[in-house]
């Protein structure tokens, strides 16, 4: 590793051409610039041929003049990465539920649009997956179901999200027993989803798993596509309902008992978030109206 210092000096000398004017800006002696330049020649080779009244750079000098400039231009990208002033451009990464995702991700799209210096990177997980990204800091922000207990993230309330009931669009349920007529259609989440749901409005119940089993699907956007087809019935959240296309094919199902999901926003609780890390998380709350149920 170059010693930045030497580094410095070199630049300067090749600037001003003179052991004498570079000392001077530099704020040195001529002597300590000369050692400096004496350490990078015993590491690199001839830099410089000495003349009288100038000096010349060999090709090895301006090699490492150029390498100069690849530094100075990467340390520019590093501070402007860094840089928590500009909430107009940089990278912001995001890792969510599907189904707040399928609501979020227009939101997001509709924000780079506007300002095009910005770049989202959004990624459906569920929750394990999104808070090892947050802590292994592959991601800058996460949503997850389940409110953390590790004191390396921060959270805060994010969004609550109503559980729906969903059958083909011609299925009456009354009871247990329309359930267990139709099957069930899991999804990765679906058996934790169904207990929560259908506990509370079928007390005493068998469980999900008592339940035919008529389909799993593991892509957000198809979990619905058996159940329009009549296959069976399934419990997802109101945004993934909301996604699907063929609204006509099926029917939510209505007992008056609300059963919501507080979602979570997490992050790293050692550092504080960049500005425009900030500017999207408020940008999604105005626009989506989060921060209230939905």
């Amino acid at each position: 590793m170059l010693n930045p210092q030497w580094l410095r000096s070199f630049v300067v000398l090749a600037e001003t051409g003179s052991f004498t004017r570079s000392a001077e800006r530099l704020g040195l002696t001529q002597a300590a610039v000369s050692q400096h330049i004496t350490h990078l020649e015993e590491a690199l080779g001839p830099l410089l041929i000495r003349r009288p009244r100038q000096i010349e750079l060999t090709p090895a000098g301006r090699a490492l003049l150029a390498y100069c400039g690849e530094l100075e231009q990467a340390d520019k990208r590093l501070q402007a990465r860094l840089s928590d002033a500009d909430t107009d451009s940089g990278t912001v990464s995001l890792i969510t539920p599907g189904s707040i995702g399928l609501a979020l991700y227009p939101v997001l799209l509709d924000l780079q649009q506007a300002h095009p210096g910005l770049v989202i990177r959004h990624r459906f997980a569920p929750d394990s997956e999104a808070r090892d990204a947050v802590l292994q800091n592959s991601y800058e922000l996460g949503v997850v179901t389940l409110k953390p207990d590790d004191s390396r993230l921060a959270f805060e309330p994010f969004i609550e999200e109503p559980l729906e009931l969903i059958v083909p669009a011609g299925a009456q349920v009354t009871g247990w027993e329309d359930l267990a007529g139709l099957g069930f259609i899991d999804h990765p989440d679906g058996q934790a989803m169904a207990t929560r749901l259908l506990s509370r409005w079928f007390p005493g119940n068998p469980g999900v798993r008592a339940l035919p089993f008529q389909g799993f699907v593991n892509q957000i956007g198809l979990i619905l596509e058996p159940v329009a087809r009549g296959f069976g019935f399934t419990v997802l959240p109101r945004h993934a309902r909301l996604a699907f296309a063929r609204q006509d094919a099926i029917r939510v199902i209505d007992s008056g008992q609300a059963v919501v999901d507080q979602l979570w926003l997490i992050y790293r609780a050692e550092w504080p978030l960049l500005a425009r890390a900030q500017r999207v998380v408020a940008h999604i709350r105005q626009a989506a109206g989060i921060g209230h149920r939905v």
